[in-house]
């Protein structure tokens, strides 16, 4: 990989330098230093009783390089992400090593057309379906062709296909890497005045495998809208997706989700919002029985930007669960250089909690998961520097507990501080 990075620096020297047609070329170079400070003592899950908090600093290093052109665009991030200590200082490789987050090149047919084939992110809307899952040091990025059409300056149409295979192979192999074995979907994003609607339709194919059968695929189905609204104070939002089809157990899925938010920014540069979010799920029973699967899986997207950034739902688990409602007060506060957020969160379980019993009853719990608080400062101090930090504090109730494990009465919280450094080496169109 060493010699991989030093071929692709000396190839762009060499290619700018020779000063060919660089009129109609545009050239990036980058880079990003992210080192994150964390304290966990109740992140993700409650704290058990007698756990002690863990304390660490994870970072994330890029390069970043674009090329443009007339006839094609070509992108590639290299990627180290690590965590303070986890090698020895006399140390001949790395716990995870460099790798590449994005390679990717896209085909400019026209001013409206072009194909993007490749390792790359993809991002829509607000990031609930597809998201980079920027928060996350290694982020997320797919291998995947997107066909792009723009047929005028206020319409986005996307048509985009991935197909996963483990290795090379001269048969038919079974898929099983914790991914999706292939997906096609469609977006579409119209702007009108002060106006966006999307539509998304995602088909998304998980491999499942049966004792003593071949593996197969099983197919879901998302499809849903947004709709936004943005003048000079106000911003609303609103979205609705359904889901339908089997999830990856080969069960049949029947889900939804709601959302809607408004936020109002004072002269004053003060913002203050309400916003709900509903995510159906499946009761526990059902969840025992192994009934129909009534849980939305926001399989793709940004989820540590949803339901709390203490990432009790969604972050990598809670997708089979008794689903979520989700109401928040987001305050928002800037001053100079300096940015305030308050958020916070109250918690409803959107299908009943049960837990069975010994002699082979159920007893239900309440609906209410409890209360997140959540707070952040930021300041930039230039548009390549961000110094940020940031204190939760999850207000669980017992019905958490039963969900999550670990002990409410604990005292569960979240502190975090975070430099980024965004370098421009270069730049030359």
């Amino acid at each position: 990989m060493k010699k991989l990075f030093n071929l692709f620096l000396f190839a762009f020297a060499v290619f700018f330098f020779s000063g060919e047609n660089l009129y109609s070329q545009s050239i990036v170079l980058s880079g990003e230093v992210r080192p994150r400070y964390e304290f966990r003592h109740g992140y993700k899950t409650l704290t058990p009783d007698g756990a002690k908090a863990a304390n660490f600093i994870s970072q994330r290093t890029r390069f970043n390089a674009y090329y443009g052109s007339k006839y094609f665009k070509f992108g590639l991030v290299l990627q180290d992400v690590r965590v303070w200590g986890d090698v020895p200082q006399l140390n001949k490789s790395d716990v995870n090593g460099l790798s590449i987050h994005q390679a990717w090149g896209e085909v400019i047919f026209s001013k409206k057309f072009s194909i993007k084939l490749g390792r790359q992110e993809i991002s829509y809307d607000d990031q609930r379906i597809f998201g980079n899952v920027g928060w996350a040091q290694q982020a997320r990025s797919h291998d995947a062709a997107i066909i792009k059409y723009r047929p005028d300056k206020f319409t986005k149409i996307d048509v985009g296909f991935a197909y996963n295979a483990g290795k090379e192979s001269l048969f038919k192999t079974d898929y099983n890497v914790n991914s999706y074995r292939t997906f096609q979907y469609v977006w579409y994003h119209g702007h009108f005045n002060k106006i966006g609607l999307s539509f998304l339709m995602l088909n998304n194919g998980m491999p499942y495998t049966e004792s003593g059968k071949a593996q197969k695929v099983v197919y879901s189905q998302t499809i849903g809208s947004r709709l936004t609204y943005h003048n000079k104070a106000l911003k609303f939002n609103t979205s609705f997706y359904y889901q339908g089809g089997k999830n990856k157990f080969d069960h049949s899925l029947s889900a939804m989700y709601f959302s809607a938010n408004v936020a109002y920014t004072l002269p004053a540069k003060f913002t203050f919002g309400l916003g709900g979010e509903y995510l159906s799920g499946t009761s526990s029973k059902d969840q025992a029985l192994h009934e129909k699967d009534k849980s939305f899986k926001p399989y793709y997207g940004t989820n540590h930007k949803f339901n709390g950034w203490m990432d009790y739902f969604y972050v990598g688990s809670y997708m089979f669960n008794n689903g979520l409602f989700d109401v928040n007060l987001p305050l928002i506060q800037k001053v100079n250089k300096f940015t305030f957020k308050l958020i916070p969160h109250y918690y409803v379980a959107a299908a009943k909690v049960s837990v069975k019993q010994s002699n082979g009853t159920w007893k239900d719990y309440k609906s209410s998961l409890g209360a997140e608080i959540d707070f952040s400062i930021g300041y930039t101090l230039s548009k390549n520097m961000i110094i940020s930090g940031g204190y939760s504090q999850m207000l669980a109730t017992q019905t958490l507990q039963e969900i999550k494990g670990g002990n409410y009465n604990n005292s569960n919280n979240w502190a975090w501080v975070m430099f980024t450094f965004k370098p421009t080496f270069f730049s030359k169109k």
